[in-house]
């Protein structure tokens, strides 16, 4: 899916066409990635142009050379293969948010605050993302194997491709109920009923952001990475669900 916010600026003289950076966006970030793109258009003369996927997907495209400035990834391991791989600028890599994952469904009432209705087994279908492309599914998986419920469910489960397709197969009513990211829930208005997972369920979700070689020399994408990392768009990432770290700063590299 992709999502362009272009402004041009217009004076008596001449016309300012702006420059544009492409970013590559892990689903479960797409909608701050909207609003931080639309903050940065309003301070800035750049136009923001954003791909969403699955965080899998979108590696194997700029691995083959997809036309990328930036990637924010809902993982860590990604962004350093393509340090690794020469395909982003060393040093660059950050934490821009940590991810939580819920158990939600839009019925209100439907989804208990402890997670109980995954072993009372009350639904017929459970969307997850899928876990070898996407983290936020890798995530439900490892949520249901220490509940000793995976063998269990894998029957019961639709699979996404990415985050954003799983939560449309709840709000479809193709499943009773999945695990997606609460900054969807947050998008969504808090509607419906969620379990909110503790956080011993599942390993961190740091989601790493990376300049890649193509960017290096923009104006536009040096621009944008330098607000990623500022206090407006860690205040609109706080709001929509997610996790800021401590720090911001480029060496913020935890695995």
């Amino acid at each position: 899916m992709r999502y362009f916010i272009a402004v041009a600026f217009f004076s008596v003289s001449h016309l300012v066409w702006a420059d544009s950076v492409n970013i590559a966006v892990a689903a479960n970030f797409a909608a701050p990635a909207r609003e931080i793109g639309e903050a940065f258009q309003q301070s800035s003369e750049h136009t923001v142009i954003i791909s969403s996927g699955s965080t899998g997907k979108l590696f194997a495209q700029i691995e083959h050379g997809a036309p990328f400035d930036l990637f924010l990834a809902a993982d860590s391991r990604r962004p350093q293969l393509l340090e690794h791989n020469g395909k982003a600028v060393p040093g660059s890599r950050f934490t821009y948010a940590l991810g939580r994952i819920v158990l939600w469904s839009p019925r209100p009432g439907y989804v208990d605050e402890h997670g109980v209705i995954l072993k009372e087994g009350d639904f017929k279908r459970l969307a997850i993302a899928n876990p070898r492309l996407a983290p936020y599914g890798l995530a439900a998986q490892q949520v249901m194997e220490r509940l000793g419920l995976w063998s269990g469910l894998r029957r019961r489960l639709v699979r996404g491709e990415n985050i954003a397709q799983t939560f449309q197969f709840v709000v479809s009513g193709n499943a009773s109920l999945g695990f997606v990211a609460l900054a969807q829930v947050r998008a969504a208005g808090d509607s419906g009923s969620v379990w909110h997972v503790p956080d011993e369920l599942y390993q961190p979700i740091r989601q790493q952001a990376v300049l890649l070689q193509r960017g290096q020399k923009s104006a536009a994408a040096n621009a944008f990475f330098r607000y990623l990392q500022g206090s407006e768009a860690r205040e609109i990432i706080r709001s929509m669900g997610h996790d800021v770290v401590a720090s911001n700063a480029r060496n913020d590299v935890t695995e």
